[in-house]
């Protein structure tokens, strides 16, 4: 089974950037130039760009002295779950307890637990 291109419909800048962050790019490279079988040059090449999340979630290294212990991090390793509704990644606590903030899905149990108004 191959690999099929799709296309999505149109895709603007905002949109292609999400897709590489949220599936990462990483790009891998070894390059040498020989003559007559003796290795002059080497240069390996090893990149990732990828967002806190995709990286966490794939172990990804960082640089020594980067600061894990920032918000953006913390938010990074918290479940993420894509709402049914608008597929967004909202944090899997808030899905279940409150809803999607980006569309206002509710959850089926969310909503039993909610009042009728009167």
């Amino acid at each position: 089974m191959g690999l099929e291109a799709r296309r999505e419909g149109k895709a603007n800048l905002a949109d292609i950037v999400d897709k590489i962050l949220d599936k990462g790019l990483v790009v891998n490279a070894d390059i040498t130039v020989s003559l007559v079988g003796v290795e002059l040059l080497g240069i390996k090449i090893r990149a990732a760009l990828a967002s806190f999340e995709t990286a966490a979630r794939y172990g990804l290294e960082f640089p020594s002295g980067t600061k894990l212990e920032s918000t953006a991090w913390q938010e990074a390793v918290k479940a993420k779950e894509e709402c049914p509704q608008c597929d967004k990644r909202v944090p899997l606590e808030d899905l279940k307890s409150a809803g999607c903030p980006w569309c206002g899905w509710i959850s089926a149990k969310t909503q039993r637990a909610i009042p009728a108004a009167v």
